[in-house]
């Protein structure tokens, strides 16, 4: 497999990634919050774009590839903020398998 050779300039969007932190209500259920575990540099290429109708709505969806430097703790649910743009981590994997970059398969709803 050839090494993959990524421009570190090209990593020039600021995100912060985030996991989701479940609690209990108090009354029986979960109230989700995201909480930031850390700020770093992405690449991030739009990949494809659908739109669908959601409760009378038109919303939009766009898939994302997401490159950051290696981390062991990405897992699928966590997401990446820039702002009020939010990117849900759908899958992951190393390109090259050696260990230096992670892309990101991820989802941004919109209306």
């Amino acid at each position: 497999m050839a090494t993959i050779t990524l421009d570190p300039g090209q990593m020039s969007a600021r995100l912060d990634l985030e996991m989701r932190d479940d609690t209990s209500d108090g009354q029986g259920g979960i109230a989700s919050e995201f909480s930031v575990v850390a700020s770093l540099w992405a690449r991030i290429e739009p990949v494809s774009f659908g739109d669908d109708e959601r409760a009378g709505e038109d919303v939009f969806t766009v898939t994302h590839r997401v490159w950051i430097r290696f981390r062991d703790d990405i897992r699928a649910g966590m997401r990446f903020r820039k702002g009020a743009r939010i990117f849900v981590v759908r899958g992951f994997y190393d390109p090259d398998e050696t260990r230096r970059y992670l892309v990101c398969r991820c989802t941004e709803d919109g209306r």
